[in-house]
């Protein structure tokens, strides 16, 4: 309705004064406007012409009139629409003409001038042209001698400047050297300004070479006085005149410091109130003046970094003692960098950033500041923190000085590493090479006291043995003790690892005693030793061990080669791969003489002796409890070979030497250890045959040759002779007790194959001591099939399978007649 409103509104009526009286209705009327309006919709037009054509009257009758729709009026407006429409157009079309000729007379006009534009800019060129060439062909020597003209005017100039100059110096000299004074150097001083006081440093250090050379007595003279020889003064001949000349020496330095003490006051003034410009003048003036030394020395040295930190470098090194302890724990992890260490680290590295943009904007030579500053925060306030947290650390155990030391030089390697990202003076393009060539030399001066020599390397064996010795101290105990018992079994290859044992205890036992070991040192190694007191391990015979501790645990040997692990990773990290086949031959010799000697070579001894007595036992059945034992034993030298072809022969690699040597020393080592384990399996062979030798000795004649006397056992009724049933009941427990030594494969089987294989024997040896009759014949067989059943469950093979078929038909034999032998 608000369209049809505004469509309608545009179509105006005629006035007319006989309006109130007229039948018919104004026709409506519109203009070119009605058309171009953003608002003007055909729809609306069309309907309010539809409602002017429709008179009033008509539009208040009665509905039900007969001629309520007439035409007419519809036909003569639309009519008079349609003819008013086209005189519209007609007039659109003659504006159209008048503005399509307007723009063509324009755009010719434009063309005109273009073309004269055009004609002028050629003229121009022509011109210049022209120009050109007269200049480089006829007049060329009138341009060569303007040339002239001007290098000789710059010269004169040259040349006047340096006459006014030497006047001015020669004035200078004399009024220094006849009065004793330098007001004309003062005025120009105290006018200020860059140039001034750049002209002031210039002309001081020609007046002192001046006085150098003109006056060297000044330069004779201590402190104003006159050299004296033999008491006599050098210048008691001189005259007068030279007598009354001034001291010019004194006089040129004393205005020089006064020079440079102002220069160093203003320095300090728009330092403070943050006027680079003014800074950056005063610092080049300073630079010409004495090389910057002085303004460089006055800004690091009042630096407010310093100043807070020199308040701060006596306090004591903090930090909970929950920290240090699992500083000190080797079975935590590392706290990481001590607290105020990484917080001095943390605003190293906002001040330097900061204070670079400083210096770039107020020192014209910033990087010779930056050095200066960069060296002068590494050489004391983290030297002087980084020796304060280590002796610290030292205080608690090698251990926390060994992560201190690697935590601090991570932290500062990650500082280096972002102050060269940063950029510093060269922010935000890369870091020049030459500050980055003082922050690598002040990283490696900061560390370089505590890697010389083989001093790092010391510290770590030295903290890996502690700590084993601590973590098989009652695990040496419990095996000296049993080697102390009354036996004569290979005593002599027993003495050379009873002297290991003894040393290793003796050595820790040593230790504990030691003055220089620190209290909370000695309390981590007596918990990892599972002692109460150093007095406990002092009296060797109280200390309470029980047989767990003297059984190998795979949790122990995971222990050892953890912190084996964590030193190679912290050498590594420390020393940059200097020297690094040496280290790990090293460490390798720690861990081969404590896990595969001490730890496993002993456990293997014990078994392999506990084995070797079981041999000669005959009243009870043998005891092989040991076999359990030798799961940890394998298991620990399968993970000590590994680590070791893993970790620490990789590592020496790049010494061909060493490695062949590393791995020449762990083959010799394993082998040594298969070989006791070789040892005990073949003892426990020999026990297990020996036994069941003993077993088949008590079966009775009688067995195999059952008589119908109705008092006698009927054998027939029974399964198996009771001989049988107890060298079954012995060797089936066999299988599950070393299953839980061997790893089910090749080793388990080789091991039942030749337990079975002298089982046989002793089955072909035992059958051929006994007669027996037809009865007995049954029997031998039951009791072979007992057999076969229990190698059968053994799982030896295909290659055990004929030896199975062997007894077999060894029952076949006590059975079928010689008639049927001779079929077979």
């Amino acid at each position: 309705m608000a369209d049809t409103t505004s469509s309608a509104s545009s179509i105006s009526q005629q006035p007319s004064a006989y309006s109130g009286r007229s039948v018919f209705h104004q026709t409506p009327t519109f203009t070119l406007e009605t058309f171009s309006s953003r608002d003007f919709i055909v729809k609306d037009f069309i309907e309010s012409l539809s409602d002017s054509a429709v008179p009033p009257n008509r539009k208040s009758g009665p509905a039900n009139q007969a001629n309520a729709f007439d035409p007419k009026p519809f036909i003569r407006t639309f009519e008079h629409a349609l003819n008013r429409m086209a005189e519209l157009s007609g007039e659109l079309e003659h504006r159209e003409n008048e503005l399509s000729t307007a723009v063509r007379r324009a755009e010719a006009q434009h063309a005109s001038m273009l073309q004269t534009a055009n004609r002028r800019l050629e003229q121009v060129r022509q011109s210049c042209g022209g120009l050109e060439m007269k200049l480089q062909g006829e007049d060329s020597r009138s341009v060569n001698a303007v040339v002239r003209v001007g290098q000789r005017l710059e010269e004169l100039d040259h040349q006047r400047t340096k006459a006014q100059d030497t006047k001015f110096l020669i004035q200078c000299w004399f009024e220094v050297s006849q009065r004793g004074e330098l007001f004309l150097l003062e005025d120009i001083r105290r006018q200020g300004g860059g140039d001034g006081k750049v002209r002031c440093a210039k002309i001081a250090r020609q007046l002192i070479k001046i006085s150098q050379s003109l006056d060297p007595e000044s330069w004779q003279q201590a402190n104003g006085v006159s050299r004296q020889v033999n008491g006599i003064s050098e210048s008691h001949d001189k005259s007068k005149s030279r007598q009354r000349r001034h001291n010019t020496r004194e006089l040129i330095e004393k205005f020089s410091e006064t020079l440079e003490k102002d220069l160093l006051k203003s320095f300090d003034d728009f330092y403070r109130r943050e006027n680079f410009d003014g800074m950056h003048e005063c610092a080049k003036v300073l630079y010409d003046f004495n090389g910057g030394s002085s303004v460089i020395g006055s800004f690091v040295n009042q630096h407010q970094f310093f100043i807070d930190r020199s308040q701060l470098i006596t306090e004591e090194v903090g930090g909970d003692t929950e920290t240090w302890e699992r500083l000190a724990d080797p079975d935590a992890e590392s706290p990481g960098v001590e607290s105020s260490l990484q917080s001095l680290i943390d605003e190293v590295r906002i001040v330097v950033q900061e204070e670079s943009a400083i210096i770039k904007r107020a020192f014209p030579y910033a990087e010779q500041v930056m050095v200066k500053f960069l060296q002068r925060i590494f050489q004391q306030s983290i030297q002087q923190r980084l020796e304060m947290v280590l002796e610290k650390a030292n205080t608690i155990s090698s251990l926390a000085y060994l992560r201190s030391l690697q935590a601090a030089r991570s932290a500062l390697n990650t500082l280096i590493d972002d102050l060269k990202m940063h950029g510093l003076t060269d922010h935000p393009e890369p870091i020049s090479p030459q500050i980055t060539l003082v922050l690598d030399q002040q990283f490696d001066d900061l560390f370089v006291p505590y890697f010389a020599g083989s001093s790092y390397i010391e510290r770590e064996k030295r903290n890996l043995e502690e700590l084993y010795a601590s973590l098989l101290f009652k695990f040496t105990i419990f095996h000296s003790r049993r080697r102390k018992a009354p036996t004569t079994f290979m005593r002599s290859l027993a003495k050379s690892g009873s002297e290991m044992l003894a040393s290793a205890r003796d050595a820790y036992v040593e230790r504990l005693d030691s003055s220089d070991l620190a209290p909370a040192q000695k309390a981590m190694l007596l918990r990892v030793a599972g002692l109460k007191d150093a007095d406990n391990a002092k009296s060797q015979t109280e200390i309470e061990v029980s047989d767990e501790d003297g059984v190998l645990s795979t949790a122990t040997a995971k222990r050892m080669l953890k912190w084996l692990a964590e030193a190679i990773g912290r050498g590594l990290e420390l020393s940059g791969g200097n020297d690094t086949a040496r280290d790990v031959s090293a460490l390798h010799q720690i861990l081969v003489t404590n896990l595969g000697e001490i730890y496993l070579e002993t456990s293997l001894d014990a078994a392999s002796d506990l084995a070797a007595s079981q041999e000669n036992v005959t009243k009870s059945e043998p005891d092989l409890a040991y076999v359990p034992r030798l799961k940890p034993a394998i298991t620990i030298m399968h993970l000590l070979s590994t680590f070791i072809h893993t970790v620490l022969l990789p590592l020496a690699a790049p010494n061909i030497s060493i490695r062949k040597s590393l791995a020449r020393s762990t083959d010799q080592t394993m082998e040594s250890l298969e070989s006791k384990v070789n040892s005990i399996l073949q003892h426990s062979i020999d026990v297990i045959l020996s036994w069941t030798s003993k077993i088949l000795s008590t079966q009775k004649k009688t067995d195999f040759r059952p008589r119908d006397d109705p008092s006698s056992p009927n054998y027939l009724e029974l399964l198996q002779t009771p001989t049988c049933q107890s060298v079954y009941i012995f060797l089936s427990r066999l299988h599950p007790l070393f299953l839980t030594a061997l790893t089910p494969g090749a080793n388990l089987t080789s091991f039942f194959l030749e337990v079975a294989l002298g089982f046989r024997s002793l089955l072909f040896q035992h059958f051929q001591k006994f007669q027996v009759n037809a009865a007995g014949g049954i029997v031998v067989t039951k009791d072979l099939t007992k057999y076969i059943e229990l190698l059968r469950s053994w799982e030896l093979g295909e290659e055990f399978e004929p030896s199975v078929e062997a007894l077999t038909e060894i029952g076949h034999l006590f059975v079928v007649g010689p008639e049927a032998l001779k079929e077979r």
